[in-house]
């Protein structure tokens, strides 16, 4: 049993079970109805994505040192309030069950799930 980080809308792996989409927003044009047939999510959890104003910075990142400045203002959100209970159950849940949490983002390096990864891996979770 793990959790798998993944790129929402990439091919399932045959065991990934559950997709949890952790973005802002549900992807543009598609119906409702077929988020999960399309590979994007099963289940919706926005709160564990970057606020509106750190998505906004994430877009704007040209550098190293941008991306960690994002990265410990990110950490700080996830680390604080029911965030931090979500993950911690995710953990939890990587050990008796196989799901995935995802992003739209190509470069998993710049993208709020590489943290979500570390965070979740911080937390004891069985990672993929």
């Amino acid at each position: 049993m793990s959790v798998s980080i993944v790129q929402l809308g990439s091919p399932r792996a045959p065991d990934e079970g559950l997709r949890i989409g952790t973005v802002r927003r549900p992807p543009r044009g598609v119906p409702r109805a077929e988020f999960g047939a399309r590979d994007y999510y099963d289940v919706w959890l926005p709160n564990l994505s970057p606020d509106a104003e750190l998505v906004k910075q994430a877009k704007a990142v040209t550098s190293d040192a941008e991306w960690a400045a994002f990265a410990k203002k990110f950490r700080a959100e996830m680390n604080g309030g029911d965030a931090s209970k979500v993950l911690d159950l995710l953990a939890a849940l990587s050990r008796t069950a196989n799901f995935s949490v995802g992003c739209y983002c190509e470069d998993e390096s710049r993208c709020h799930r590489s943290i979500l990864r570390q965070l979740l891996s911080e937390r004891g979770a069985l990672i993929r």
